[in-house]
């Protein structure tokens, strides 16, 4: 009995479980039904924003590697064994300090040697010009006692002629002088003639009148007393005449005396200019030979472009001496190689003891004061990028550090492979902090658009007739707009036309919306915070609602 009831038990006990099951499942099979049917007939819950004016920026984000402005190589121009060579990587160095000493023992011999070689022109130069003074100034007295013969010999020839013009002067006034006194004593003498035909004209009258006077008074015509006037009118003109001809002689007389001294003159003319010419010649020929004594003594300074060249050649000695002396020296200066700049050793190649040769690279030195950023764009980016413009940066060896670099050079060349654009931009490093090949996550804005229209990128869809969004309207009733958009960021994307600031769009619901339909809002600040953290772009979100 108790083995039958040990059995019996157990399966009363599983048979009830499984009924209190099965009658569990249906009554929450009801349950759900019941629910699908209130939710099939109630309005759906959306979530909506106003569209706003914000500020939309275009971000290109690429990789990049951060470089040393100045990266150089230490090497020497010429052969020689290493005798200091202390600096390693790592080690901080500064503008000037000495880096490498290269063995110059047999540089600096040369550097002595022409040292002595410029000693020995610079003598030979000297012995040279000591000789020349004396040779100068005797040449030089000589040339200066004929030019002063030769200036006087010259004011003698000036001082005959100027005293030949005056005396010439002097005797052709006199003739001027004569020659208008013969010219007066035949005017003279015309006017004495010209009296003695008046009075012959008078005369002969007189005689006319006389005679017929005569003539009647042999007639009985006239009285005796008008003859004897007659007679003593043709008696006055008679005296006239002589009288006349007396001033014409004496006026003959002078003219002939007159021209007799103007003779006279001019021969005194002829005689002084033969004689001027005769001392003109005299003084220059005492000129010429003046000249040509100074002529003589110049001549001696013949030797002296000689004497010059020779001067040159021993010049030329002396700066090709010291030419070959500052060669020497910069060889010298070359055996030690200092630091170009303020950096950080970064490679050694070589050590002490270890011959080198020109070009070898013993050491590389790289600046770290300034880092830049080397990042590949494509040619839309490269177009829009500027000198000075800001980037932000990032490096995955220091997470939650953003830094901000300056764009200073932007390649106008692409790669011929890749056909990408170098921008280059430059990060202050004064702490050291960042070190060349390391990777960086480089932002730059390449359009930025303020005060647009902007709504989430959940919130545009698209169907076959293009972009819209699902718009909710004061009865809470979806309107479907269609929109033009434009500039997008992460989150955001500005709208071009067909919305307004203010006006809700739907960005989130749980099932497709039809125009018209009626929804009411739900979701508050959480659905916000959970529509922020999903993907963003055209289409995300509203549960797939998008025709």
């Amino acid at each position: 009995m108790k083995r039958l009831i040990a059995i019996i038990l157990p399966v009363v006990i599983l048979g009830s479980l499984i009924t209190w099951r099965v009658i569990a499942k249906r009554t929450e099979a009801a349950a759900m039904t019941k629910q699908r049917a209130a939710r099939a007939g109630a309005s759906p819950e959306v979530c909506a924003v106003p569209a706003e004016l914000r500020e939309i920026q275009s971000v290109f984000e690429a990789t990049g590697t951060l470089e040393a402005p100045l990266n150089v190589k230490i090497s020497p121009k010429i052969s020689g064994r290493i005798n200091f060579l202390e600096a390693h990587e790592g080690d901080p160095v500064r503008r000037g300090q000495v880096l490498v000493r290269l063995d110059a023992t047999e540089i600096e011999g040369e550097v002595r040697r022409q040292q002595a070689a410029v000693a020995e022109a610079e003598y030979r130069l000297a012995q040279a010009q000591i000789n020349e003074g004396p040779t100068k100034a005797n040449v030089a007295t000589q040339i200066k006692q004929q030019a002063a013969a030769v200036a006087s010999a010259r004011a003698d020839f000036d001082q005959v002629q100027q005293n030949l013009a005056s005396q010439v002067a002097t005797k052709e006034a006199d003739v001027s002088d004569l020659q208008a006194r013969v010219q007066s004593a035949q005017a003279a003498i015309d006017n004495a003639k010209a009296h003695i035909n008046s009075v012959k004209a008078t005369l002969n009258n007189a005689v006319t009148k006389q005679n017929r006077i005569v003539e009647l008074y042999k007639q009985g015509y006239i009285a005796a007393q008008d003859v004897d006037d007659a007679k003593a009118e043709v008696a006055v003109q008679q005296a006239s005449l002589e009288a006349a001809q007396g001033q014409l002689s004496a006026a003959q007389s002078a003219r002939e005396s007159v021209l007799a001294q103007k003779r006279a003159s001019e021969h005194q003319v002829s005689i002084v200019k033969t004689k001027g010419q005769a001392d003109i010649e005299a003084a220059r020929q005492k000129l010429r030979q003046a000249e040509a004594s100074l002529e003589l003594a110049k001549a001696n300074t013949a030797q002296n472009p000689a004497y010059q060249q020779g001067l040159k050649a021993l010049r030329a000695g002396i700066a090709s001496a010291k030419a070959n002396l500052a060669s020497a020296r910069a060889r010298r200066g070359d055996a030690v190689l200092t630091c170009p700049m303020d950096g950080y050793v970064t490679q050694r190649s070589a050590d002490p003891g270890a011959m080198a040769t020109p070009g070898q690279v013993l050491l590389t030195v790289q600046f770290f004061k300034q880092i830049w950023v080397n990042v590949s764009v494509p040619d839309t980016v490269s177009a829009v990028a500027r000198v000075g413009q800001p980037i932000t940066v990032t490096l995955d060896a220091m997470p939650g550090k953003t830094f901000t670099a300056t764009v200073v050079q932007v390649n106008p060349s692409a790669d011929p492979e890749a056909r990408q654009f170098t921008v280059r931009a430059a990060l202050d490093n004064r702490d050291n902090s960042l070190r060349p090949g390391m990777f960086a996550h480089v932002s730059l804005v390449t359009e930025k658009l303020v005060g647009v229209v902007a709504i989430p990128r959940e919130a545009v869809q698209r169907g076959p007739e293009g972009e819209f969004v699902n718009l909710l309207d004061s009865e809470m009733k979806i309107e479907r707009r269609p929109v033009t958009t434009g500039l997008a960021d992460a989150k955001y994307v500005s709208v071009k036309s067909g919305l307004q600031p203010g006006e809700q769009v739907v960005t989130l619901c749980a099932i497709p919306l039809k125009e018209g339909q009626t929804v009411k809002a739900g979701g508050g600040d959480e659905q916000k915070g959970e529509r922020g953290s999903r993907q963003s772009g055209p289409g995300a979100g509203q549960g797939g609602s998008r025709p």
